[in-house]
């Protein structure tokens, strides 16, 4: 099993002395004192309305959100990310869950070939810092940067001042980015993704969440996130999930991001929730068992299986 102490947490001048044992509770809880990241990814309901949660190949339990927090509840999870009406209308029932507060979202109703993307701040730090004085268990926040679309020089600056206001009180930040827009002809490029997470690293974000390169010229696609990984520098590079795919292939890819390509854990959302409560619970382990254990394939896809229980 994987361990870190509050020692070894790496804190950011920008945390000010008062918040500094606040931000290693919270690092090490979000990351389930391992310094890697297991992210449960429950932002869609914005980002892609209802296709996500409603339709051929998606069990029934994905209609109702509630079976986000079940599956955060039963699973095994360093935290869950969502928008904070979301976490708001349901952390009562579970209090246990570490959260994350999805700082921004757009829908994908507008193409990227009628404008480029911007996603705004929904609400003011403050706002999430309420819900914190309520008795939530917000950890951290994260906001998304769409590299190159004409209206990037907004979203740097509002995450900017937001992970500086962030480490101020003692919460994590996780960056989405993603190169889009009409200015990018590739948004998988391997020197294009690299460069995404030196923005996150500059910003000063804790952790990054990009989508995994294309392989190309010979190379795997976990063989040129290292080049990512490594601009990452100090901020722990993750990668998206995307489409619901085989558990065995799923867990594989994992385990390469990992062990390969350098990265820090994992942000999964579709993978895990498109499913039914129990099988969803079980790929939480397997997730956790890579990420936070350092399990192999075989291995976590026992613990998929149910074949051995998974508990840290």
């Amino acid at each position: 099993m994987l361990k870190i102490t509050a020692d070894e947490v790496k804190i950011p001048v920008d945390v000010l002395p008062e918040a500094r044992e606040v931000y290693v509770d919270n690092y090490l809880a979000a990351t389930q004192g391992t310094g890697r990241l297991m992210l449960f990814a429950c932002d869609q309901k914005v980002e892609h309305l209802n296709d996500d949660f409603f339709g051929e190949g998606i069990h029934p339990d994905d209609n109702d959100p509630e079976h986000l927090f079940k599956i955060g509840d039963q699973g095994t999870i360093g935290v869950l990310a969502g928008q904070r009406g979301l976490v708001a209308q349901y952390a009562a029932d579970y209090p246990e869950i570490n959260y994350l507060i999805k700082m921004n979202s757009k829908t994908n109703l507008i193409d990227t070939d009628q404008d480029d993307p911007y996603s705004p701040q929904l609400y003011s730090l403050d706002a999430v810092l309420a819900l914190r004085e309520a008795g939530v268990n917000i950890v951290g926040l994260g906001y998304t940067i769409y590299l190159g679309s004409e209206y990037e020089s907004t979203m740097l600056s509002e995450a900017g001042e937001l992970i500086a206001e962030a480490h101020a009180n003692g919460l994590i930040v996780v960056l989405w980015i993603y190169p889009r827009g009409k200015a990018v002809k590739d948004e998988k490029d391997a020197d294009l993704i690299a460069g995404a997470a030196g923005v996150a690293l500059c910003l000063g974000a804790d952790f990054v969440k990009v989508n995994p390169p294309k392989a190309s010229d010979g190379a795997s696609s976990a063989e040129l996130l290292a080049r990512a990984a490594a601009a990452a520098g100090r901020t722990g590079l993750v990668c998206a999930g995307g489409s619901t795919v085989d558990a065995k292939q799923f867990l594989t890819q994992l385990y390469e991001q990992i062990h390969v390509g350098g990265a820090c854990g994992n942000a999964t959302g579709r993978n895990i929730h498109q499913r039914s409560l129990d099988e969803a619970v079980r790929l939480t382990k397997a997730i956790s068992a890579i990420t936070l254990a350092d399990y192999d394939v075989d291995e976590a896809l026992d613990v998929f299986e149910g074949k051995e229980d998974f508990k840290l």
